[in-house]
């Protein structure tokens, strides 16, 4: 009977030792950082910046992101950024659209040069072998929101037929509502991605967004409704990115003005409870800080840093 106690008391201690260390785990897993990193002197450069600065994972523009126009990509070019991506192992890599692309143009003309565009930044994105295109919903100018949501998902359509997209997925990021850009609730990212479901779509959770779109962050409970919120409509499953920034603009003022860390209205305690979220952990968190100092960058990754390791 004695033995029979002990070893009920060494299999119970197994199990928790088991437990605990499952815990350990959870409590260790950390997101993965970087920035948005500037592609002077070749797209590879951006991943030799991102691993110089100790990112894990990087954002970059495959192209000029306030033209039309964009110079074809080089084999060479196309060679050198993934024999770099593969020495430097950043992971995972995104490519942001160029800033001209609106998906929900009332405009038959600006539809139509966005939609040619967005298929160039996908093309692109496939022959560099990225991970996430992110891109934002549009505009809806001009029109209802309603008819905005339903051209953008259209647009979506368009642009991806006849391409293999592979393991590309494209991020759809929440925007602040400026300019009448839809996507400033979830409910609109749900609705497109419920019009595309045969695409692979998920988010890009961007903060100073969600806070200037009314989504007030700065207290726990604002921070846990979004979340619920989120959950209940994109699936925080499907957030695979977060643009992590403070907000120069005031709650609720639907304008777009990204600021850094912990110097912006959004605030350090509101940003580290994001950072440390579990229900985000496995996200990829992307600095979109203004390039203003080099420094400055250098300054936010460490404030980022410390938020997820504890410190």
């Amino acid at each position: 009977m004695v033995v029979k106690l002990v070893n009920g008391f060494h299999g119970m201690s197994s199990i928790k030792g088991s437990l605990d260390r499952q815990r350990q785990t959870k409590v260790r897993r950390t997101p993965r950082i970087g920035f948005h990193a500037p592609i002077k002197g070749g797209l590879h450069n951006a991943l030799i910046v991102a691993q110089d600065t100790g990112c894990d994972t990087v954002q970059l523009f495959s192209r000029n992101p306030r033209g039309w126009m964009a110079k074809p990509l080089d084999t060479s070019d196309v060679k050198l950024f993934r024999k770099t991506r593969r020495l430097t192992k950043i992971s995972p890599v995104l490519i942001h659209c160029n800033y001209l692309v609106n998906l929900a143009a009332a405009d038959e003309q600006l539809l139509l040069k966005s939609r040619e565009s967005f298929r160039e930044e996908i093309e692109r994105a496939l022959v560099l072998g990225v991970d996430y295109l992110v891109v934002h919903p549009g505009s809806a100018r001009g029109a209802c929101e309603a008819d905005g949501i339903a051209l953008c998902a259209d647009s979506l359509r368009v642009a991806v037929k006849g391409l293999r997209l592979g393991r590309l997925q494209i991020l759809l990021e929440n925007t602040a509502g400026q300019g009448e850009c839809i996507g400033h609730r979830f409910e609109h990212l749900r609705e497109i991605m419920d019009a595309c479901s045969k695409l692979p779509l998920g988010v890009c959770f961007d903060t100073a967004h969600a806070f200037t779109a009314g989504y007030d962050i700065r207290e726990e409970e604002g921070l846990e409704a979004l979340l619920q919120k989120m959950q209940r409509t994109v699936s925080l499953k499907r957030v695979s990115a977060i643009h992590f920034n403070d907000s120069r603009a005031v709650y609720n003022s639907r304008v777009d003005r990204h600021w850094h860390i912990g110097e912006g209205h959004i605030g350090q305690d509101a940003l580290r409870r994001v950072a440390q979220h579990p229900k985000l952990s496995h996200c990829a968190f992307i600095l979109e800080t203004p390039y203003d100092d080099p420094r400055a960058d250098v300054k936010n990754l460490q404030m980022l840093r410390g938020f997820v390791s504890g410190q």
